[in-house]
């Protein structure tokens, strides 16, 4: 099987009111080309993807799956955020929404929230406009709290803690969302504020 289908082109273009001469043009080769890639007799090169999908409006891995991936969250907010943790060098990707993100060589699995407990209770207090957000918990090389993140409709704060740091942090207060902690020995802690 191609590694990109040549129905998919056919009904990409045709989507998109082109025609073969039209994408041929914006990708500076012959709409020959064009035809021989939609009847699979032949296969973009592998350099020409980013400018083919560009052409098409479609990523690149829209582009080999032959789908649109149609954003229908019109009313997306920052709640929806995800956490990515290396386990390798303990780097953090916050993410708003499901990806595939890889570090240190591998794919990152997505960080699921657990409610806090007694070991990780998520202590909250407000100081004015801010709040300060504190845990006790030990801070050692092999077992610490690595991150604190508040999370509201609107935004996404994360602050990097270190072992030799306390288990705390002063975020902006802005409005009601969900305070997050990331242990390294038993994962994301959440607790809504």
């Amino acid at each position: 099987m191609p590694y990109v289908s040549g129905e998919a082109l056919r009904r990409l273009r045709t989507e998109r009111g082109l025609t073969q001469r039209a994408l041929a043009d914006r990708l500076c080769i012959s709409d020959k080309t064009v035809s021989k890639w939609e009847t699979e007799r032949g296969l973009p090169d592998i350099t020409i993807l980013p400018e083919l999908a560009a052409a098409l409006r479609v990523s690149v891995a829209e582009l080999f799956t032959g789908g649109h991936a149609e954003n229908r969250n019109r009313a997306a907010n920052m709640l929806r955020s995800v956490f990515y943790v290396c386990p390798v060098c303990g780097n953090v990707i916050v993410s708003a929404g499901q990806g595939a993100f890889s570090c240190c060589g591998i794919l990152l699995p997505e960080a699921e929230p657990q409610d806090d407990d007694a070991a990780h209770e998520i202590e909250v207090e407000t100081d004015g406009n801010e709040l300060y957000v504190h845990l006790n918990h030990a801070m050692e090389k092999t077992h610490s709290v690595s991150f604190f993140a508040y999370v509201t409709g609107g935004s996404a704060e994360l602050v990097k803690l270190y072992p030799e740091q306390g288990a705390e942090a002063r975020f902006l207060r802005r409005g009601h969302g969900t305070l997050y902690a990331y242990c390294t020995r038993h994962g994301l802690f959440k607790k809504r504020v």
